[in-house]
């Protein structure tokens, strides 16, 4: 990972987007989601993936480094040794998390850390802003809990991009899909905008 000396502002050096990849279907969309990020000047990404979303795309698609909860174990053997989850925090000025799932959604709410991706948001920085874009099938979006934990990602600061309604793989139709990745990319360029004070074209 890219290191930066405390001197250097966000306009002389890359933004620093992390996207969490959970295990929607809507994850068949992330080698998309990546490439339109890639398109914004300025603007570096990486991938932390849990294992269920890895069932969804190619990582050979993916043209970033991607992250899994094998590297945080395979980098730390010694005291010394850096904690993976802890770095990424630091190197991120933006988590976008696309989609999250049902499952992932209550983990966070719940303070649950139990793999790379989830110990990332449980180290946030809450000062930096965190993006999360809710994908799951519309019973489960329509659970009384779902609600609850939604507020509960917002009382913590964390920024949603509402699901759609739309007909879904499963063959339900309504809310719960994951936003339009140019709805997602938009939103990222807002808060790039806001948080850098570059302009993005």
């Amino acid at each position: 990972m890219e290191s930066c000396p405390g001197a250097a502002s966000l306009v002389e050096r890359k933004f620093h987007v992390l996207v969490g990849v959970t295990g929607s279907v809507a994850a068949l969309k992330l080698p998309f989601l990546v490439s339109k990020l890639l398109d914004i000047p300025g603007l570096e990404v990486t991938v932390v993936t849990t294992e269920r979303a890895k069932h969804f795309y190619n990582p050979q698609d993916i043209p970033v480094t991607l992250y899994s909860d094998s590297d945080e174990w395979e980098m730390w053997k010694h005291r010394s040794d850096p904690v993976l989850h802890v770095d990424l925090r630091r190197w991120a000025d933006l988590m976008l998390v696309a989609p999250l799932d049902a499952n992932t959604l209550g983990k966070v709410a719940s303070g649950i850390c139990d793999n790379l991706l989830t110990c990332v948001i449980r180290a946030w920085d809450r000062s930096k802003p965190l993006i999360f874009c809710p994908a799951m099938n519309t019973v489960m979006w329509e659970h009384p809990l779902t609600a609850q934990q939604m507020d509960q990602l917002k009382a913590f600061g964390y920024v949603e991009i509402p699901c759609v309604d739309k007909k879904l793989v499963c063959g339900d139709q309504g809310l719960g899909a994951m936003a339009e990745v140019e709805t997602i990319v938009d939103k990222v360029k807002e808060v790039l905008s806001q948080h850098s004070g570059v302009q993005q074209s």
